[in-house]
């Protein structure tokens, strides 16, 4: 059975269970609390419609009374609790809430554990982790105090008001004051980001919430243009500025795990491993340090402007040491 049609088949049978719960439920309600469209919702309801028992026969088969504006199952053919999770599932399941738990912004960490208390309670570990943890730390797992800053970003698209944000720009190497008109909040490269409209750069940027110094939420609606709303779109950390300079660099074949680090664009790669690449930056000063961490294992071949700061820098580097060794 393809994946697809597993997702399907388990979705099924958790309909009955959901509409014996929920009875009178409209379509478009209950397609928005299950994450799916009214259309599959519809359809899926009609392929329930002709399922039940071995037999086959009228007191055997799931009966609905179901339209657009109510849906309420009449016979639930004995199907009417909800599947239980597999130990994997659960465990799958787990994993993935505390990966969340820890990406700020990403979730209300509260509503995380609780969660999370219950899928252990359902899984049957959580008289196991009471048995072995002090009461003490217990409650400090479920109290968790949320960053104040990934909170007020939250709210903020809760809210949907504009935000104010003093946020430091790692490859501008200087901290900024700007006003945003929030969008969601994204995961990339495992960093949480919040994506925006930027009114003072008029386009949509990511803030890396970890790099935020401070966020207020305003009391002014938040107002991003139509494009800065696609889905999907935007999602580059480095959209590709014009105004700024770039460097064209050497990076020896035991650095260039550099590349997963940092925004580069890889033009060559030779027979040594070596490869010529580019990268945007905003300050000189911070460009020529990131190159002068790595030595002799990365060269500026352009621009001429940050050849000569790594070389004076340098030069008063070793000019340092003579000194001390006098």
């Amino acid at each position: 059975m393809s994946n697809r049609l597993s997702s399907r088949l388990s979705r099924l049978l958790n309909l009955v269970p959901y509409f014996i719960a929920n009875p009178g439920m409209s379509a478009a309600e209950a397609a928005a609390e299950l994450g799916v469209t009214t259309t599959q919702l519809m359809s899926d309801l009609n392929q329930l419609w002709v399922c039940g028992l071995p037999g086959y026969g009228p007191g055997d088969l799931i009966d609905l009374s179901f339209s657009e504006e109510s849906i309420e199952v009449t016979f639930s053919a004995g199907i009417d609790r909800p599947l239980r999770l597999t130990s994997t599932e659960a465990t799958a399941l787990l994993i993935a809430l505390r990966s969340l738990v820890e990406m700020p912004g990403m979730v209300d960490p509260s509503a995380a554990h609780s969660a999370i208390a219950k899928i252990e309670d359902a899984a049957g570990t959580a008289a196991a982790r009471a048995a072995v943890t002090p009461a003490s730390e217990r409650d400090a797992v479920e109290d968790v105090a949320e960053d104040p800053i990934a909170a007020a970003v939250r709210s903020a698209l809760h809210h949907r008001r504009a935000l104010h944000l003093t946020y430091y720009s790692a490859s501008r190497d200087r901290v900024t004051e700007r006003t945003v008109d929030p969008v969601r909040i994204v995961l990339v490269d495992n960093h949480s980001y919040l994506q925006a409209w930027c009114r003072q750069a008029e386009g949509v940027r990511l803030f890396r919430l970890d790099r935020i110094d401070a966020a207020t939420e305003l009391d002014e609606p938040s107002t991003p243009p139509a494009q800065a709303l696609v889905r999907d779109s935007n999602l580059e950390l480095f959209s590709g500025d014009a105004s700024l300079p770039q460097a064209r660099l050497h990076i020896g074949a035991d650095c260039v795990w550099v590349l997963d680090y940092y925004p580069m664009d890889v033009r060559a790669v030779a027979a040594d491993g070596s490869v010529e690449a580019s990268m945007s930056y905003g300050a000189l000063e911070w460009m020529a340090r990131l190159v002068l961490g790595f030595g002799a294992g990365i060269t500026v071949l352009e621009p001429a402007e940050l050849v000569d700061e790594v070389r004076r820098r340098a030069v008063e580097a070793l000019s340092a040491y003579d000194a001390v060794e006098a």
